[in-house]
């Protein structure tokens, strides 16, 4: 057998364990899925929304970064279409009001 003839150790390698975020990029396309669901609802909507962009953020750097688009993305569709749909709605109540449509339903007790 042959000694190490200058009594030097070998070199020994390791490695810090790398953190997989695949878990963000999946919870990111489930909260997108749920935001565009509860996409009526606010209280579903924004929180979820706002969670799957947050998720997406955090796990940008790992395995499923399709996911992770896919729920941004689908987040951010969620809350224009919320904007889109209480635009929609004041608009309507605006023009119930100018045609005095409201005042004809409040004479019937509704």
């Amino acid at each position: 057998m042959e000694e190490n003839q200058n009594n030097e150790q070998p070199e020994v390698v390791t490695s810090a364990p790398v953190e997989d975020k695949k878990g963000f990029n999946i919870a990111s396309l489930v909260l997108g899925i749920a935001a565009i669901l509860g996409t009526c609802y606010w209280y579903i909507n924004f929180p979820c929304a706002i969670l799957a962009i947050a998720f997406r953020i955090v796990g940008r750097k790992s395995e499923g970064r399709g996911m992770g688009i896919a729920g941004m993305v689908l987040g951010i569709i969620s809350m224009v279409l919320y904007v889109l749909l209480i635009i929609l709605a004041v608009l309507g109540i605006a023009a119930l009001a100018g045609y005095g449509a409201l005042n004809e339903l409040s004479t019937y007790g509704y």
